[in-house]
Order: structure tokens, then C-alpha cells, then sequence
């Protein structure tokens, strides 16, 4: 299998060699395109996993002005899950009130405290004029809250007390969101695991309530369809997003082995003329017979860490080859990068990636065409709102669910955000398309062109984030930062698609590593984590080397 990647990426670099290379700037959000031949997906395995969908009732007495002031469940016995949330008829419609739940472990008689959820999740999401923030799939939802094993559940949503005017109504067609992650993907016994032991957990506090509610609905995930406003075939899972194997759980693991090194190759560098002259065959062929031998399987579970001078190697053999076609939108305002800005010499090294298919996406319920932005000029760091009460061993799961409820439950194209970090340092791939790549995700509504999404897993508002998890933020946005010239410590210029900060084509500055409040009107990422984002910064720029 490696020889065989290692020709076919000898081959397909050999052919990229052979034509010209050009500097014009595509539009800046794009569809893949390949061949029909090339763009089946695998069959895809019948993955475990489900999600619960139960309707909200009145709790109290109904007003005139729009109808019960609080909603929800009582105490009922369900089917297991792991995680919940809610969600609403209407995406545009804000949820003006608070989202309380209360869980029983599996298998006992044992209910949790009342546990907030996060209701202020619509800044997390596409930018306004985008295909996917105008798909008519989209729902209104909060934040998940992960609750671990669970098979009992109660809820209330309460109104928030009204002014002179009376109180804003609650959204219709509320409904709870209960989602089993199902089991974890085995591991490749031939690979080399990434997890590692982790930090403690939290909790939250108690009252109660009770109500009554309609059957249960179970989520099955749509057709999936191309995005509005773009052509394309359906694009093929790359090495990181392929299908997934048969599942079980992930166990901790050693500290992973030293990074691969590779003979360093020189840059591409434009010629007297300004074309792009790409790096001598022979260098190439050198250059893939080393990094050849430290590969992971194709569809590996997890990418290993690459040293500093094996990543700049590799990043210079990555021009943009594969034809795209622009799509609609605001994404198509902000300037690419060329060849040689991309290949800048300050690029961090790769650290180790659990791929999706290491914590076990299924790649049957996402869409199957791959969105891309020209470029990547800076990093918003966000807390996923999830709670800190799970392990590290946990992390695929909370994935997993988070995946199913962006996707099946929210009406997202895909997983949101394009990286997650655990309590732990590991460092996971979020959205599909490829994790060197400039894929276009939706986690900071209005300035997604041109950026990438991280969500640190946790909640950070009142307790500290892991010192592991701001040397990740550092170690991957050193990395892919650097594979596009940009400075961690740098600020960049960034367009707004809409917002409630800024107004759609406001032209904004942020630091190369920003949080998701200095683009939006949120909390998010936790004032505590936000406190770590200029570590994370000079941390990231040594990493490169500066």
C-alpha cells in the first residue's frame, strides 16, 4: 500500500511539474472538481449511532402574546445517549430564554444537577449569503452539551422575564436532541495511537419540573445534495476523510514516536519572468522516497508528527493542481495566496492528527463535495460549549456526537469547525476536504472565507483550559498558519460576510490567532481560554522558528 501511494504521489506531482503554472487568483471560495471516475465514494459501512428527536411541550400556563412561557420534558425513560441539545423550526429565529437538562446514568437510578445549555450557538455556523447559511435544511439550535452515558432525560425551557412589552416568545417547534455517538473505531494494530492521559472534569446545579410530550422521532440522515449555487461532482474522501472501519473503542496510548524527517528539497520560486519554476524531479522522486517511508496506510486512523524540515519539504511540493470552479457568494471576495506565499520558509512542523477516520466519522450523512477558501490568513479559536466532563478516551465520542448533531440535527453541510483539540493535546480533523487544505468551514459567522476553525473541547468561561490544549492551538496554527506565510504573531485584514459586530464588507483587523468574540458578540472561547490566545501566539511563531 505504501509504494503504491508513494507512486501514485510521485506520479500525480511528476504530471503537476509538466504544466504551467499560473499566479491568477481564483475566486476565494471554491467546489472541487474531478472526474466522474475519480468521485465515487466507497460504500460506506452501517455505522452505529442514532439520534433521539423528541417535541417540547407547555410546562406552564400559555399567554396570549405566544403561547407557554416554558417548554419541555419531565422525567422520562429514553433509549441511551451521550449528548443533547436543542433545536428550532426557524434558524433565524433567536432563543430568548434559558435551556436547562437533567440526565440518569445508564443503568442506574442516579439523576444529574440541572446542567445550563449553551443557547447562543447561531454565531457558529455558515457566513449569512453562503450556500450552506441559506440551505433550506438549516434549523435554529444551542450549543450540544455532552452528558456521557445516559438513559433518562428531563428538560425545561424557560422565556427570559420580558420588559414593559411582555417576554419574546420561544421559538416554534422546539424539540430535544438526544444523540448516541455509538462505538469508536478500531485500532489499526499497525499504527501508532495518538491519545493520552488526561486532566480532571466539572458539573453544574440542581431544581425540578415536570411535563408532558409527544412520541419520539428518530434522525436518519438526508439525501445529501451539491451546495446551491455551485457545480461540481462528487468529490472523493482524501487520505484524511476516507470511509470508516468497524468500530470499538480507542484506548490511551504511548507518547507518539519521534517525528519523520525527510531530506529538505528546495522551494518553488517564480523565475526571472514571475512564472512559478517548481523544484527540480530529481529532488522530487528524493524527496517522496524518504517521506514514503515514514507514511501511514492510506485512510490511516491517525497522520504522525513531521519535523520541521519534513514538513517544509513536503509543503513544497503542494501547488494548487486540482481544477475548482468559484462558487457563489461572499466568499468570493478576499485575494488568493500564490504558490510561493504558501510555501513560505516559517512553517511550523505537522503535529500528530487523528483523522476522521480515527474517531470514526461517518462519512455516509455529510455532503459529498469539498468547499474550499483561496487561503488561510488567520485561526479562530472557539470552546465547543460541551462541558468538561469527559475523559480523553472519550473525545472521538463527544466528536462523533457533535458531528451527528451538526449535521443531522442543525442541517449543517458538515462537522463546523475544521480542527478539535481535547483536554489532552490531541489534536483531531473536524471538517471534510483535507487537513492541509484551505477548506471553507462554518464556525464564525461573517468572517469564515479565508480562515480556519479550531474548537477547543470543553467549556471555558469560568475554568482554566489545559495547559496541553494551548501548546496544541500553538502547535497546529504554527503548522498551517505557516504552510500559508502567516505570522501567529501578525495581524491580518479580514472582510466581513455579516454580523453583529460588523456589517457585512466592513474590512476588519485581527490578530493572526484571534477568538471567536473578536468577530462576534459571544462569550466564546471562554474568557479563560481567550486569556491563553497570546501564549498561544509566541508559542506558534517559535515553532516556526521567528
Amino acid at each position: 500500500m505504501r509504494a503504491s501511494l508513494a507512486s501514485s504521489i510521485a506520479v500525480t506531482c511528476a504530471a503537476v511539474l509538466a504544466l504551467p503554472v499560473s499566479s491568477a487568483a481564483p475566486a476565494a471560495a471554491e467546489v472541487l472538481v474531478q472526474p466522474p471516475a475519480a468521485s465515487a465514494l466507497p460504500p460506506a459501512p452501517d455505522l452505529p449511532g442514532s439520534t433521539q428527536s423528541l417535541p417540547l411541550g407547555p410546562l406552564g400556563p400559555s399567554s396570549r402574546a405566544g403561547g407557554s412561557r416554558e417548554q419541555g420534558l419531565p422525567r422520562r425513560d429514553v433509549k441511551p445517549f451521550s449528548l443533547v441539545g436543542v433545536v428550532w423550526d426557524d434558524p433565524r429565529a433567536p432563543l430568548h430564554g434559558t435551556v436547562q437538562v437533567r440526565t440518569r446514568a445508564t443503568g442506574t437510578d442516579t439523576w444529574s444537577e440541572w446542567q445550563d445549555v449553551e443557547t447562543h450557538n447561531d454565531e457558529h455556523g455558515a457566513d449569512p449569503d453562503s450556500a450552506e447559511g441559506t440551505s433550506r435544511a438549516l434549523r435554529g439550535s444551542t450549543a450540544p452539551l455532552w452528558v456521557g452515558d445516559s438513559d433518562g432525560v428531563e428538560i425545561r425551557v424557560r422565556a427570559e422575564a420580558g420588559g414593559t412589552g411582555g417576554a419574546p416568545p420561544l421559538p416554534a417547534g422546539l424539540r430535544l436532541e438526544l444523540v448516541d455517538p455509538g462505538e469508536g473505531p478500531e485500532t489499526q494494530t499497525d499504527t501508532e495511537p495518538v491519545l493520552e492521559t488526561e486532566p480532571g472534569t466539572d458539573t453544574g446545579t440542581e431544581v425540578e419540573q415536570v411535563a408532558e410530550a409527544a412520541p419520539p422521532q428518530t434522525r436518519t440522515a438526508p439525501a445529501p445534495a451539491a451546495p446551491a449555487g455551485a457545480t461540481a461532482a462528487v468529490a472523493p474522501a482524501d487520505a484524511t476523510s476516507a470511509a470508516v472501519a468497524p468500530e470499538a473503542p480507542l484506548p490511551p496510548a504511548p507518547t507518539p514516536a519521534p517525528a519523520a524527517t525527510v531530506p529538505a528539497a528546495p522551494l518553488a520560486a517564480p523565475s526571472a519572468s514571475g512564472a512559478l519554476t517548481a523544484p527540480p524531479l530529481s529532488g522530487l522522486l528524493a524527496g517522496l522516497g524518504a517521506i514514503n517511508a515514514q507514511l501511514t496506510p492510506y485512510a490511516a486512523p491517525w497522520l504522525p508528527a513531521l519535523s520541521k524540515e519534513a514538513t517544509e519539504a513536503i509543503a513544497s511540493y503542494l501547488p494548487p493542481f486540482l481544477p475548482r470552479t468559484p462558487a457563489s457568494g461572499a466568499e468570493a471576495q478576499e485575494p488568493a495566496k500564490t504558490p510561493v506565499q504558501a510555501a513560505a520558509p516559517y512553517i511550523g512542523p505537522r503535529p500528530a492528527i487523528v483523522t476522521r477516520k480515527g474517531w470514526g466519522a461517518d462519512e455516509s450523512i455529510r455532503e459529498k463535495t469539498f468547499v474550499y477558501t483561496n487561503t488561510i490568513k488567520a485561526a479562530f479559536v472557539h470552546h465547543s460549549a460541551t462541558g468538561n466532563n469527559y475523559t480523553c478516551a472519550q473525545a472521538p465520542s463527544v466528536l462523533r456526537s457533535i458531528y451527528r448533531y451538526h449535521v443531522l440535527s442543525s442541517g449543517w453541510r458538515d462537522f463546523g469547525y475544521n480542527f478539535a483539540i481535547d483536554k489532552c493535546g490531541n489534536i483531531y480533523e473536524g471538517r471534510a476536504g483535507g487537513v492541509d487544505k484551505p477548506v471553507l468551514g462554518a464556525h464564525t459567522l461573517g468572517f469564515n472565507t479565508s480562515t480556519m476553525g479550531i474548537a477547543v473541547l470543553g467549556t471555558f468561561s469560568t475554568t482554566a483550559p489545559p495547559a496541553a490544549s494551548v501548546t496544541a492551538v500553538a502547535r497546529l496554527t504554527a503548522w498551517k498558519l505557516g504552510l500559508h506565510g502567516i505570522n501567529p504573531k501578525g495581524s491580518v485584514t479580514l472582510t466581513s460576510g455579516g454580523g453583529n459586530l460588523y456589517a457585512k464588507g466592513t474590512k476588519v483587523k485581527f490578530n493572526a490567532i484571534a477568538g471567536h468574540r473578536d468577530g462576534f458578540a459571544t462569550d466564546c472561547p471562554g474568557s479563560l481560554l481567550y486569556g491563553k490566545l497570546g501564549t498561544a501566539r509566541t508559542s506558534a511563531a517559535s515553532y516556526q522558528g521567528r
